[in-house]
């Protein structure tokens, strides 16, 4: 039996899958029911008069959200296109002047509003509850009714959890939301970075829960305590609530499975058809905190005219890399502004940013290459160019500091998936070789012993604020010898550029019933170093797939309690690995690198609470159970000659020849 119709054959047996699809229907419903809801409240919040400087935004609840208006000048000289940044971080706190000195810089009223719970809001504080959309809708509205507002129409803007924010707050459909722009976001709460491939990742996602919940507790955030000291009563006054907040640790914990009515409200994906107005995405493949599960809903997008989105190799911060924000700017000053986009201010604007959060000088040119156009020529323009743009080898530009932001190439694309991407397939074979043809061997397999210590594992230990420096060191170590499967191609004929997604369809066993797998590509170059490409994880009782949402390229587990089931001992099991998303160019000469082992050791801050005790795991890959894996590639990319140096790559470790 082949593996499609092995993978169809359990999707026809499965019925839970129908149970789950109405509870994703009644997820979706719910966050439909909201537009009218929140419409009736818009009248009521547009009618506030929010003066610069810090104060308060109340909702139709009567929770008062602490927010910060901050003008590039006087209120008498607006109005100003504005932007809103939304989170449960400190944007209302008038000490922290954060992305409000370039929005001003740029001409741009900034506004930050703390949710419900946070800061100096009111209210209690959960991760994305309701309230916090409809609260949303409702400070945009009343935002966009100011005086100083240009055009009475906001866009939104922010990075990680003020990206995520706007997914959510958009899908409300908001009337005077002109545009949003989240960076650094994620797809789905569950799947992306809290339980990738059904394994808790303690690392990152259970430690910035458990920072939620202690910035959301009374006085949490230190500014607030200043604030209260010095006389402001309503700040004193919204602590009190704080008793109430959820916690989220424990709902962690609680939840290890799949729950459509939790997980389907908090998933992005899952609303962003919703979302109607012009947007700009941007994020890494290599992002340390919340993974490059993103790309995967792009053509989710279904209601905008305008998606726009920027991929690159890089970390977390990397979606404010410079040629990003050049991108931004002209987006924002096209559907917020609606203005011909400049440069001008980005020339002192840009080093400053470089600087201070890459440690690398900017070498980016900035052109005005709409100088002499009327707006609505520039508007024409950009929405003529690609909408899809990704950027190669960041930290490897001719000229640039090595592991400075600075893409070396790039390419375009009119949609997600690329047009022109093609799936590639390579099976594993006896003696560790990777090969476009089958295996025909009757009986072939390999084991590894799966490695406890490895769970715990991270190639990272220094501070975060150093993190995304160029020149930081990462300690990528080999596997331990027995603790992993090694599979790898010859050198390769023809440069190959992979883009996207991809699967590892193994068939295994293993000797307890059950294991936790990690799947690593890493290009192997003719020099012998070795640098990082992608990983892909799954406990191997999580194999049931959503036939619905997986494809070739893409599986889609469902990670439903009821469809969880022991692997065999003995015989072998199909299992699909998801690859997550990823752009990198092998040039002729490299080999593509398989690594198969237990999670850990190939992520910077991620690690997990694995079910791993050492046990044996078999991997399969004869005629009849031909364990392979599957690869989005790309034809037509112009890939420049020579490899970047070990290490400079952005985001992507280089172990040099052992």
């Amino acid at each position: 039996m082949n593996v499609m119709s092995l993978l169809v054959e359990r999707a026809v047996s499965n019925r839970m899958r129908f149970r789950g699809r109405v509870r994703r229907l009644a997820a979706l419903i719910v966050v439909a029911c909201l537009v009218p809801v929140v419409g009736s409240q818009s009248a009521q919040a547009a009618s506030q008069v929010l003066a610069p400087g810090f104060g308060y935004l109340s909702v139709s609840d009567g929770t008062k959200l602490s927010i910060n208006v901050v003008l590039p000048g006087p209120e008498s000289a607006g109005p100003y296109p504005t932007v809103v940044e939304y989170s449960g971080y400190g944007p209302s706190n008038p000490l922290d002047s954060g992305l409000s000195l370039l929005f001003n810089a740029l001409g741009y009223a900034y506004v930050g509003v703390n949710m419900r719970g946070t800061g100096c809001s009111g209210g209690s504080f959960s991760y994305f509850e309701p309230a916090q959309l409809t609260d949303g809708y409702e400070m945009i509205e009343a935002i966009a009714a100011q005086s100083w507002v240009k055009f009475n129409k906001v866009g939104m803007v922010g990075v990680s959890y003020s990206g995520i924010s706007q997914l959510f707050v958009a899908s409300t459909q908001p009337p005077s939301l002109a545009a949003i722009a989240p960076f650094s976001v994620i797809d789905d709460s569950y799947r992306s970075t809290l339980y990738p491939g059904g394994i808790l990742n303690t690392g990152f996602a259970v430690d910035w829960a458990a920072q939620r919940m202690k910035e959301s507790r009374a006085y949490g955030q230190p500014w607030t305590k200043a604030r209260a000291d010095a006389g402001d009563k309503q700040c004193a006054l919204n602590q009190q609530l704080r008793s109430a907040n959820t916690d989220l640790v424990a709902k962690i914990n609680l939840n290890p499975f799949y729950n459509a009515t939790i997980g389907d409200q908090l998933a992005p994906a899952t609303m962003v058809s919703r979302i109607t107005v012009p947007t700009f995405i941007a994020g890494a493949w290599q992002d340390e905190q919340t993974g490059a599960r993103f790309a995967n809903m792009l053509d989710n997008f279904s209601s905008t005219k305008h998606l726009y989105a920027t991929l690159m190799n890089g970390l977390h911060t990397d979606s404010l890399a410079s040629s990003v924000i050049v991108r931004l700017v002209e987006f924002l000053d096209l559907y917020v502004a609606r203005r011909v986009p400049s440069m001008g201010v980005l020339q002192f604007a840009l080093p400053l940013v470089s600087a201070g959060i890459f440690g690398a000088p900017d070498t980016v040119p900035l052109l005005d290459r709409f100088g002499g156009k009327s707006y609505q020529q520039a508007l024409k323009l950009f929405e003529a160019e690609p909408s899809i743009e990704v950027l190669f080898e960041q930290g490897a530009a001719k000229g640039a500091t090595p592991g400075s932001p600075v893409p070396r190439f790039k390419a375009t694309f009119a949609s997600w998936p690329p047009p022109n991407a093609i799936a590639k397939r390579w099976y594993l074979q006896s003696g560790g070789s990777l090969t476009v043809k089958a295996p025909t061997g009757a009986k072939s397999n390999s084991a590894y012993q799966a490695d406890v210590k490895n769970t715990t594992d991270t190639f990272y230990s220094g501070s975060r604020s150093a993190f995304s420096k160029a020149g930081v060191v990462y300690a990528w170590k080999p596997p331990r010898a027995g603790t992993a499967l090694i599979f790898t191609t010859s050198a390769l004929t023809a440069d190959t550029v992979l883009l996207g997604s991809g699967s590892a369809d193994l068939y295994i066993s293993s000797s307890t019933g059950d294991t936790d797998l990690e799947v690593t590509l890493s290009e192997l170059r003719p020099d012998g170093s070795e640098v990082y490409v992608q990983s892909g994880w799954l406990r191997a009782s999580h194999n049931a797939l959503d036939t619905r949402l997986s494809s070739e390229l893409l599986p889609v587990n469902t990670h439903l309690e009821a469809d969880a089931r022991k692997i065999s001992k003995s015989s072998p099991t199909l299992v699909r690995v998801e690859i997550l998303p990823v752009g990198h160019a092998f040039r002729k000469g490299s080999r593509l690198r398989v690594v198969i082992d237990a999670p850990g050791g190939n992520r910077a801050v991620w690690k997990f609470r694995s079910i791993v005790a050492g046990e044996k795991v078999t991997i399969w890959h004869n005629q009849k159970h031909p364990s392979s894996i599957v690869l989005s590639t790309v034809a037509g990319v112009s890939v420049p000659r020579g490899v970047p140096g070990c290490g400079a790559l952005r985001g992507q470790p280089c172990r040099p020849r052992g």
